[in-house]
Formats: structure tokens, sequence, C-alpha cells
């Protein structure tokens, strides 16, 4: 008998996922593991479902999800989500930031060589310095691509479009360093 109802348990346990997965639609309210909200799914594909927090979108496996009488549900809550996602970010924001230095090559979202990091100033612009000219982007702009490869989030072909030619020897400044240059200036004028 004991083994009868654990058999049981073990064939209900395997279906849960499978009807889980019927509550993991697009609009569906996630609940974590108090009945607290979670969030929203916002889009189901390929075995992935987003759940969106308010802060972040989280893409997470269909079957990552259990189901309650009130819907598809996870174990975590929305402050523990959110937190995981920030520190995710985080790291992510770091490694980038570690190569984006100047002269560092840059490659396109195509995997394309684009250029280098001219500069990068105090505000977060970056200035990318191709054949083409030069584009300023924010740092935001920029992430490692799979191999850890500073990329920039552009195709390359849009990125060139949207270089603007420089003339040799030209002084090449971000409006921060253009503002702070200019701040400098009339300090010295001020100082004479």
């Amino acid at each position: 008998m004991k083994l009868a109802k654990l058999a049981l348990a073990a064939v209900a346990l395997a279906a849960t996922p499978a009807l889980a997965n019927e509550q993991v639609v697009a609009g569906a309210t996630v609940t974590g593991p108090e009945g607290n909200e979670v969030g929203t799914i916002v889009s189901v594909d390929n075995g992935q479902a987003v759940l969106d927090t308010g802060k972040h979108q989280v893409p997470l496996g269909v079957d990552m999800y259990g189901q309650s009488e009130a819907g598809p549900t996870i174990t975590v809550t929305k402050e523990q989500l959110d937190g995981m996602m920030d520190a995710q970010i985080a790291e992510a924001n770091a490694k980038r930031d570690a190569v984006l230095v100047v002269d560092a090559a840059v490659l396109s979202a195509d995997g394309q060589p684009v250029g280098t990091v001219y500069t990068v100033d105090s505000e977060d612009m970056v200035i990318l310095k191709g054949d083409a000219g030069i584009v300023t982007l924010n740092r935001d702009s920029f992430a490692l691509n799979g191999e850890g490869a500073l990329m920039v989030l552009y195709a390359a072909a849009d990125l060139t479009a949207n270089m603007t030619p420089v003339a040799e020897g030209a002084e090449i400044l971000t409006p921060a360093q253009a503002r702070a240059k200019q701040a400098e200036a009339a300090a010295d004028e001020a100082g004479e």
C-alpha cells in the first residue's frame, strides 16, 4: 500500500511541470513562495517565459514555473529575483568596464571590427573611432560578447552610417570633456 502511494505521488510530481506549463502564458500573473505577486509574464517563446517584475524582464525556462489555483508560481520572491538580476547586471557591467578602456578594439553586434575606444569620460560617454570617423555612445551601448570581446550593441552598417568624419589632427572631446576644458580655460583666465 505504501509503495502504491509513493508511486502515485511520484507520477503526480512528474506530471506537475507539464500542467504548470499550461499556466505559463503571456499576461499571466506569477506569484512567489509566499503568495505575493512577483510579476507578469510578457512573452513565451521557445521554452522561455519572460517575467516582468517591474524592475527587470527576466527570461526563465517554462519548466521553472510551478502551478497554483491562482496561476503560475516560482520559488523566489520579487525582491530575491530583482536582487539576483541586480547582481548579474553589476557583474556583467564590471567585466565590461574592465575592458572598456582607451585603445580597446571593438566589434559590432554582428561580429565585425568597427574601431577602437578613443576616450571614455566621467559621464559614461564613449567615443568610438573607426575608419569612417567617430561616434559618441553611452557606456551602456557596450557589452562583452560570448568570447569576452568588447562589442557595441549595434550592427556594423548602422554604426558606420552614424559616424562623423574627423579631420586629421582635430581635437576630439565628449561634451563633458569639452565643458571641463572650457571651465579650466575660464579658471585660468580669471586667475591671470
